[in-house]
């Protein structure tokens, strides 16, 4: 609930020359709130999806809140979570205007906290109606901003969680200009004055729970006078009525709206920690179950078949992954590329005792190949032993009819053309004729393992093409895949304006003006 009693009559805008004026003065109570679902690139690549054209949906006017306010975490729920963004406020209607026109018919700027409540996301998809309208769930200002002493490309939104930096970006970051959803919007309708429109999140949006306080500060940190919106404070308190399940859905959580809420399968405690400051993360509470991997969806597979092993390894390593690589493999069938999930198969060194009771029969390298999945990738640990084979035809033909993607093993392969005739895509160290019971012993399935230098689990997502076979954890996949095929982009449009004649010194990588050239010719391309 909103816990300023601070309330207009009506909700009147008329232009003013004031840089700044309490957004109290002249909101009360928008005819329209218009939120977009995504519009940073550092937001859409932590979600793995990045949207070709903006879309919307609405929030309701008793939603709004105003600094020093409060807002409920309702009983029963966990995973309520702060965005800081940009608010703009429509100052003169607009209809149909054009993309020159449009920023004209914005009064204000201000900070907005579109928060939101992920226990009820599911039950109303993308309209958000429950999850994000709740009594306070948007919160604004403290003071506008006159729109026209702005840029809208140079402006920042931050936010902070007791008193700890969570949010920092500008609208050099957004994938559609404040403009452009301006325009866009009054192609369907009347934007009126006092409407208002919430501009998306960047990256770094997280749960929050009672007794937090939150602060988001929108500026225009280059202008003249360097205008602010001031920090707009939320307190979160807790709620003590329970919802009404007779009469609609309850709240539910699931590992997907945890991993959503927190910013990361990390952050929700669904994955190990990973990088620097990982000890610092936000946790949710202790009885949140830790999934077992998920296959791949065909849009993440597409993707990661999309993206080099080069461009995937180096935004693991941004992230502080150095250990990824499956060393000294490379596959038989030139220019083949493998991507799937990891079922691992675990070989010791070779004992007579323990080869007599494991090595025959129905051993754990024949369960393996019966096992193996659609789409999924067998990976050997042979301690990278190249003198003896780990799998031959027979084997290769049954993962073939499995479905399985592919083999990776860092010790030899036997009918090593054989093999390649198959159609399997199998990295390895190369061929030998030896039996499996030279120097080794199969021990079992489905554990971790060590492949080429690299830890394996079950379920890891194994990507190999001609340069080599990455292993990415599962929480990192979608982030890691989009970030990949961004950078592609971006390296193809270096490649040309290299093969156009300019110099690689500060084109790759981009200094701050070919970021902006790059930037333009992007803007360019969406809107043809």
């Amino acid at each position: 609930m909103i816990s300023n009693t601070t309330h207009k009559a009506s909700c009147t805008t008329t232009q003013t020359s004031a840089r700044r004026r309490p957004v109290t003065d002249t909101i009360d109570r928008p005819g329209k709130i218009i939120a977009i679902h995504l519009s940073y690139a550092s937001r859409a690549d932590q979600r793995g999806r990045r949207p070709a054209s903006p879309s919307y949906f609405f929030k309701p006017a008793s939603s709004v809140g105003f600094s020093g306010g409060t807002v409920e975490r309702p009983a029963g729920t966990e995973l309520l979570a702060f965005e800081g963004e940009i608010a703009l406020v429509i100052g003169t209607a607009a209809r149909r205007v054009s993309l020159d026109e449009a920023w004209a018919h914005v009064g204000w700027v201000t900070a907005s906290n579109d928060l939101g409540l992920y226990d009820l996301r599911a039950n109303d998809k993308g309209s958000n109606v429950r999850s994000k309208g709740g009594d306070g769930y948007t919160p604004l200002g403290p003071d506008l901003i006159d729109a026209r002493t702005v840029d809208p490309a140079a402006l920042r939104v931050r936010a902070w969680v007791n008193g700890e930096l969570r949010q920092d970006d500008t609208t050099a970051g957004l994938i559609f200009p404040l403009a452009q959803l301006v325009a866009d919007l009054s192609q369907h309708f009347t934007l009126e004055p006092g409407d208002v429109i919430l501009t998306g999140t960047p990256a770094g949006s997280s749960v929050i729970v009672p007794g937090d306080v939150v602060e988001v500060e929108v500026d225009a940190p280059d202008a003249p006078g360097s205008p602010t919106s001031g920090r707009l404070v939320t307190t979160v308190t807790q709620g003590e009525v329970p919802f009404d399940g007779d009469l609609g859905s309850l709240p539910a959580v699931d590992d997907l709206q945890r991993t959503e809420a927190w910013g990361s399968a990390e952050a929700a405690g669904l994955a190990p920690p990973t990088g620097e400051g990982s000890q610092n993360a936000a946790r949710p509470p202790a009885d949140v179950a830790i999934p077992d991997p998920s296959r791949l969806s065909p849009e993440l597979r597409a993707q990661l078949l999309e993206a080099p092993t080069a461009g995937l390894s180096a935004q693991l390593r941004k992230r502080g992954h150095h250990s990824c690589f499956i060393d000294g493999v490379s596959v038989n069938i030139p220019g083949r590329k493998i991507v799937g999930t990891a079922k691992t198969l675990r070989f010791v060194p070779f004992r007579e005792d323990l080869f007599a009771t494991h090595g025959g029969g129905y051993n754990a390298q024949k369960r393996a190949f019966d096992a193996v999945e659609d789409g999924e990738i067998i990976v050997i640990e042979a301690r990278g032993d190249a003198t003896t084979g780990t799998l031959g035809d027979i084997l290769a033909l049954r993962a073939k009819t499995r479905g399985a993607a592919g083999v990776v093993t860092d010790g030899g392969v036997r009918d090593f053309d054989a093999v390649a005739e198959i159609g399997l895509p199998v990295f390895s160290q190369g061929a030998h004729p030896s039996v499996l019971g030279r120097k080794h012993v199969p021990w079992d399935v489905d554990v971790t393992i060590s492949c080429g230098g690299a830890t394996v689990q079950p379920g890891d997502i194994i990507v190999g093409d001609s340069d080599g076979v990455i292993v990415i954890p599962p929480a990192l996949a979608a982030e890691v895949a989009a970030s990949a095929v961004a950078q592609e982009i971006e390296d193809a449009w270096i490649a040309e304006q290299v093969a156009a004649g300019h110099p690689v010194d500060g084109l790759f990588p981009l200094n701050a003006e070919w970021r902006a050239r790059y930037e333009e010719a992007t803007a360019r391309r969406s809107e043809r």
